[in-house]
């Protein structure tokens, strides 16, 4: 296996020399645990951690490395390896961090298309399916749809859900596949690329364990059977690893997150409900906020049916949610600059005159 074949490329060779990162080696970090790390390598795998002055001049926790990132690493004790560098990501996925405002959490990096899984039993929503969307779209990430579990309805019913995820989502490809009868899987298997990094998403239980096992053709990823009371798949994967295809294709599979919280979404909601976008500049006020303004273009296309209600319904949840973590962003970032303004202060020894004395 080369570099290559883990989708290194010549723009990150030329950085690592101008860098003067030539000297030390260089891997992608495969799975993450606890801010201990694996990285491989073309030779082999290592554990590692990040060296202290990259620890100590992190300013969030997207400064730390995250499953995907390229590093640069140096080798000790013959398997493992401190992490001296993070290459420039091209893309990175990153959702609100759970219970912590204002911050954000990396899903994955350097991905290239994002395989959004939704299965199409009880918890079949399109609402969450435009969630994943906006994660893709404000990453800089193509979006792939996979329907699964579609063994488990009539095809009248699986043609009533497409119908619905096509109403309100455009241009986005759908492969519908069962993992039992093994429908849809052929086609999806030639769509993946060579030297492509795919990336699984969903929340637990809609088959991605059992998704990536059948693309791999053995159980490499632990699955639990199906809860008879819930119809539902248990929740296996703990964490993110990074797995290489006999075709060459390089997929990341993720945890199940029950939630998917927006964080300030710099074009993610304006891909994702495009139409919306699309007739707010027609509306008589610029800061229209869709909800009850008189000239509202959204509102009077909404009346008219020609957008849908759950989608526009989901749109401005999404948006406050937004306007939220971006208030929240900046009230954290005011707070920290006060903070640094004291410590200098306090360095200067000028902490008295700081105390109002």
């Amino acid at each position: 296996m080369t570099l290559e074949d883990l989708g290194y490329t010549a723009e990150l060779e030329t950085y690592r020399k101008e860098k003067g990162l030539d000297s030390l080696g260089v891997g992608r970090v495969i799975a993450e645990h606890k801010e201990r790390y694996v990285v491989k390598t073309a030779e082999k795998e290592y554990e590692a951690e990040i060296l202290g002055n990259l620890r100590y001049s992190a300013e969030s926790r997207s400064d730390f490395p995250a499953v995907g990132d390229w590093v640069a690493i140096s080798e000790y004790d013959g398997d493992k390896a401190l992490i001296h560098a993070i290459f420039p990501r091209k893309s990175m996925l990153e959702r609100q961090s759970v219970g912590k405002k204002g911050e954000k959490q990396i899903i994955a990096s350097n991905i290239d298309k994002a395989f959004i899984v939704q299965a199409v039993d009880r918890d079949f929503s399109v609402n969450r399916i435009e969630r994943y969307l906006t994660l893709c779209y404000n990453g800089i990430v193509e979006p792939i749809i996979i329907l699964s579990k579609i063994d488990l309805v009539d095809p009248s019913e699986l043609a009533q859900l497409l119908e619905a995820i096509q109403k309100r989502i455009k241009n986005v490809p759908i492969f519908p596949i069962s993992n039992t009868t093994l429908e849809g899987l052929d086609a999806l298997k030639r769509a993946i690329e060579k030297r492509k990094t795919y990336c699984l998403l969903g929340s637990s239980g809609v088959g991605k364990s059992t998704l990536l096992n059948t693309i791999l053709g053995h159980d490499l990823m632990k699955t639990s059977s199906i809860s008879e009371h819930s119809n539902r798949g248990r929740h296996v994967t703990t964490h993110r690893e990074l797995r290489v295809f006999e075709n060459g294709g390089i997929l990341i599979d993720n945890p199940g997150m029950r939630e998917v919280g927006i964080t300030e979404s710099p074009g993610g909601l304006e891909n994702t409900f495009e139409s919306i976008f699309e007739l707010s500049k027609g509306c008589k006020f610029k800061d229209c906020t869709h909800t009850t303004e008189k000239g509202c273009a959204v509102l009077k296309a909404l009346e008219n049916g020609e957008i849908d209600a759950a989608s526009y319904e989901n749109f401005l949840k999404m948006q406050r949610e937004k306007e939220h973590f971006e208030s929240t962003l900046a009230e954290r970032r005011k707070k920290d600059k006060e903070f640094g303004k004291m410590i200098k202060n306090y360095k200067k020894g000028n902490y008295k005159k700081f105390q109002g004395e």
